[in-house]
């Protein structure tokens, strides 16, 4: 069955190990043999390192095919992660309860930073971000750049706008003016339908992180809303540069979720049962953290929304100050606030592009079905690669980008 093996050479300090002549030898005593034959081979002149890189080389080989990169041959997108110190710097005026909302907010719950802190993005004197992100794309030509945005920046009027705006101890609160003017229409981008579908996207979280909201300002087309979380240090500055760039904003209202008070939004979060007085407190430090928005969005609010009589004084007091109410989907059905509109889709529940992608194709469709349609997202970075790619096709299908505003009714 076997053959018969030849006697091995000493090995250096081991007992030789020889089978008597003509017999097989056990099979326990097989891995011994072999052991002193491939010992005695790499011992010979330039076999060993011969030897062993070829087996390098072959490892090497096996490992590219067999586990290689699944998305290198996909399209990439290169974001730069370099902070920006002076724009941080301008940013930094936080409260005591502004630390406290950062860190319960949405950091450390989305994960979206890895080890990442809030005094990482709001103190300037911090380290810079550095290195560059690659978000993968699918379906794409060439060599997977993406094509700069191609858009004309129309800006929007600095804020606060006259008659808007109520001076109180907290900051200034949102008024409807006396000539019968309202923030919700005052404050948002101008738009005129050209009787094709219309499609909004709606991009939240952002303030978080200074790259990122940088970004969405900058390269997301101006049709795009933001959505800025109030914790936010110098909430005011970043509602400018969004402003100037053309986009329509809102503030994000932290509102108590099912699983509270394991997950907590933060000191300010309107909580369900809460009384009257305390609720509209909280209102009224949300939106008087800045001027310019037209409406506010929820940040979670699964169980506030169960609360029919605090789901109405909050509706009731956006309505008399004249501001929009645009939920995640949660609140669909409940009327109130100066306008209202419900997302279709939050695009990003499932953070790939792949993904993402699905869940604007599904806006898309519903756009045509119903003539409109609205989709909610945070900012991270791959919605905003993926946003930007996906609004740059929408002419092309004969949809129409629209702000969210022009999607509310009242």
């Amino acid at each position: 069955m076997f053959a018969k093996p030849k006697p091995s050479s000493d090995l250096p300090g081991r007992p030789r190990f020889d089978p008597p002549r003509g017999a097989r030898p056990h099979m326990r005593e097989l891995p011994k043999i072999w052991a002193g034959r491939i010992v005695e081979t790499f011992k010979k002149p330039y076999v060993a390192p011969v030897s062993a890189l070829a087996v390098f080389a072959i490892a090497a080989f096996a490992f590219l095919n067999l586990a290689g990169d699944p998305d290198a041959a996909s399209p990439s997108v290169r974001i730069n992660l370099a902070k920006d110190k002076a724009q941080v710097a301008s940013a930094h005026a936080a409260t005591g309860d502004s630390q406290a909302g950062m860190q319960s907010f949405t950091l450390d719950s989305l994960g979206l930073f890895g080890d990442a802190s809030a005094d990482t993005f709001t103190d300037p004197d911090a380290s810079p971000v550095q290195g560059t992100a690659v978000i993968t794309l699918p379906g794409d030509d060439g060599n997977g750049a993406m094509p700069a945005p191609k858009f004309t920046v129309s800006p929007l009027p600095p804020a606060p706008i006259g008659g808007l705006t109520q001076t109180t101890d907290s900051g200034p609160l949102p008024i409807i003016a006396p000539n019968g003017q309202t923030p919700a229409s005052v404050y948002a981008r101008p738009f005129k339908g050209d009787g094709r579908p219309m499609v909004a996207l709606v991009v939240g979280g952002l303030g978080l992180n200074p790259a990122t909201t940088k970004q969405a300002i900058e390269q997301l087309p101006p049709q795009v809303t933001l959505s800025f979380v109030p914790y936010v240090s110098g909430l005011q500055g970043w509602i400018d540069q969004a402003r100037a760039a053309g986009h329509e904003v809102m503030i994000e209202v932290p509102m108590q979720p099912t699983n509270y008070p394991d997950n907590d939004p933060g000191p300010q979060t309107l909580l369900a049962n809460a009384r009257t007085d305390d609720l509209i407190g909280h209102l009224n430090w949300a939106l008087s953290r800045a001027t310019g928005y037209f409406a506010v969005s929820n940040y979670q609010g699964g169980a506030f929304f169960k609360d029919k009589a605090g789901t109405t004084v909050f509706l009731q007091n956006l309505k008399n100050r004249g501001v929009s109410f645009i939920d995640d989907g949660q609140a669909r059905g409940l009327a109130g606030a100066w306008g209202r509109a419900s997302a279709d889709r939050i695009i990003d529940n499932q953070i790939n592009s792949t993904a993402i992608f699905a869940q604007l194709g599904g806006l898309e469709a519903t756009a045509k079905s119903r003539g409109s349609a609205l989709g909610t997202g945070f900012a991270y970075p791959v919605t905003l690669a993926v946003a930007l790619k996906w609004t740059q096709g929408l002419d092309a299908k004969g949809i129409q980008l629209a702000p969210a505003s022009a999607i509310t009714h009242q």
